[in-house]
């Protein structure tokens, strides 16, 4: 896809790609003159902030350090742009993450090596959600380059480009700024191709460049104009007829959901189809939250052997299932263990189409693709009337005794009662991505969660990173103690920030979906006194509540208490629960990634 960038004449498309969002994590065009300014103003510096503001980043998350001083003075003075102190690189990266999640991209700045290198898993994590996120290092001066220098935050070698190196398969664009000449063009392409390409970039600026005019910052950036992608029109008519074909003939078809529909930006017109035909529609797990569940054929998760109820069977018994943007790695598909064919399935990847075992067709968008066969497809309501024919009502846990210790079920019973419109669910890895999968999101609830990366700790990052984009929503973060002692310095940026997240803390005393997998003493962890923590860090600054529950009475004191008098705080609900208490999908969902795991090497 072509990018123009600097033009003046431009023209918002009906789904622009670019600049400050509106809703629904997707980016939109917002400016369309230039004004001139100052020369003293006209800084590499200010150039990046304005354009970090124009595509719609108002908050940026940081780790000062020497070599990103002095760009740091430019961002914050740049009117529209907050910059948000992490307590560490990885977090930084994280919120960043998040943050990327409810605004359609994220930015974080960190100093040149030592920074860099610690942000590196956060921005890895963000490149396998195909999530825009701008991360931005401080780098050496100028005049360093091409010298046989040694600088401090390196490995002590005369060679500046090992952060630059690992980078560059974690990013879909690198940008080394050390020449004010070229600064303008590299910014520029370093953005546009992050919104275009949905992945992350990498850019250093020599840290004595910010702060020097030049003539190509003399206006305010001129909104991008991103070419529409487009399909190819004979392709995509001949794989709509093919599909179209393919599923009129299928006594019972279905729809699954799968993550790239983000990328595709697709999800409405994945609606729009369900709506004209009558299938019944899943999502696969790392697709929660991207089509509504109170849709009238919504049927649950499809995750194989740990699905919703009744939703695997209706899918695998299915002789024709369309997926849409599907990823099939060893977790979301249970260890392998999916009972799919290929000759029943269409696989939709967001420009191309992939027939049974028949013809694939490329050049093709997901999005014209769906809105397409919408009107093409005969009415079929077969599989959902078999749902709804075998569909028993989930049962309700078992009432707890006075006083008895608290049940993972029956917390999340209590979190499923929390949740509106106005609220949002991280889930971190662990037993926290099958507990909150079962969770019934009412219309407009956010989820996210991790799921290809899988990381431990992602979600005190991106929960921070969430709640800042999302202010019209409280988020609720689920997290485990062995994860929460990876990342936990965060909840301090929190309290700075002023939001009001509930956290729920749960203690089981170790590494449980590890301990699933594969058991040992290395799955236990130290017990840490977590609300003392967290009153620590608060230590007065701020608004804050914590609360220690070790029964179901005292969680619904404390959900009244985080939900009403103390809903402008934030609240951090340690609950401890029993190290055993495990749901049952991870315990049918570690055996069979155990099984996977340890399969012995093919004969040679």
């Amino acid at each position: 896809m072509d990018t123009k960038v600097g033009s003046i004449n431009v023209v918002a498309s009906p789904n622009a790609d670019v600049g400050c969002l509106p809703s629904h994590g997707v980016v939109s065009s917002v400016q369309t003159s230039t004004v001139p300014i100052s020369f003293s103003e006209a800084t590499l510096g200010r150039h990046l902030a304005r354009r970090l503001v124009q595509i719609g980043v108002s908050d940026v998350f940081s780790v000062p350090g020497d070599f990103n001083l002095t760009l740091l003075d430019h961002l914050i003075a740049e009117p529209g742009l907050n910059l948000v102190g992490c307590c560490n690189e990885l977090n930084a990266g994280y919120a960043a993450d998040g943050y990327a999640r409810s605004r359609g991209v994220g930015a974080c700045v960190v100093t040149f090596t030592v920074g860099g290198l610690s942000v590196i898993n956060a921005i890895a994590g963000a490149y396998s959600e195909n999530l825009p996120v701008i991360c931005i290092v401080g780098g050496p001066n100028s005049n360093d380059y091409g010298t046989n220098r040694i600088l401090h935050h390196t490995i002590g070698l005369p060679d500046f480009s090992q952060e630059h190196r690992c980078f560059q398969t974690i990013t879909c664009f690198q940008a080394v700024v050390n020449d004010l000449e070229y600064a303008h063009e590299l910014i520029d392409t370093a953005v546009s191709t992050a919104l275009k390409e949905s992945k992350p970039v990498y850019i250093s600026i020599s840290c004595n460049l910010p702060a020097i005019p030049h003539p190509t910052f003399t206006h305010d950036p001129v909104p991008f104009t991103l070419s529409p992608k487009l399909s190819n029109h004979m392709g995509l008519e001949a794989a709509i007829e093919a599909a179209a074909e393919f599923l009129n003939k299928a006594v019972k078809p279905v729809m699954v959901a799968g993550p790239k529909l983000r990328v595709a930006k697709a999800s409405n017109a994945f609606v729009e189809l369900a709506d004209s035909c009558g299938y019944p529609v899943a999502v696969m797990p790392s697709a929660k939250g991207m089509i509504p569940e109170h849709h009238p054929h919504f049927i649950g998760t499809y995750w194989g052997a740990v699905s919703t109820a009744f939703c695997a069977e209706i899918v695998e018994s299915s002789d024709a299932y369309l997926f849409a943007g599907p990823i099939f790695n060893d977790y979301s598909s249970v260890g392998y263990s999916l009972l799919l064919k290929k000759d029943k399935a269409i696989i939709l990847q967001p420009d191309r189409v992939i027939i049974g075992n028949g013809p694939t067709f490329g050049c093709v968008l997901m999005k014209d693709f769906l809105l397409g066969l919408s009107k093409r497809l005969k009415k079929n309501t077969t599989a959902y009337e078999n749902y709804h024919r075998i569909y028993v009502p989930e049962g309700h846990p078992l009432k707890s005794a006075p006083k008895e210790a608290l049940r993972v079920n029956v917390l999340f019973q209590h979190i499923q009662n929390m949740l509106s419109g106005d609220t949002a669910v991280i889930a971190e890895t662990g037993d926290s991505w099958f507990n909150c999968q079962k969770l019934k999101l009412p219309k407009g609830c956010g989820y996210e969660f991790q799921m290809q990366y899988g990381s431990i700790g992602w979600s005190v990052g991106a929960t921070l990173g969430y709640a800042q984009a999302a202010t019209d929503k409280r988020v609720i973060a689920c997290i485990g103690d062995g994860s929460f002692q990876v990342t936990a310095q965060d909840i301090s940026t929190m309290i700075r920030c002023g939001q009001n997240t509930i956290i729920f803390l749960i203690n089981n005393g170790g590494y449980t979906i590890e301990v699933e997998i594969h058991d040992g003493p290395y799955n236990v962890i130290k017990n840490w006194n977590y609300t003392g923590l967290v009153d620590a860090i608060h230590n007065g600054e701020g608004k804050c509540w914590t609360s220690k529950v070790l029964c179901e009475e005292e969680l619904v004191v404390a959900i009244e208490k985080a939900t009403g008098e103390k809903k402008d705080c934030l609240c951090f609900i340690e609950v401890v629960v029993h190290k055993d208490d495990t749901s049952k999908e991870l315990l049918e969902w570690g055996s069979r990634v155990s099984a996977a795991n340890s399969r012995p090497p093919n004969p040679q």
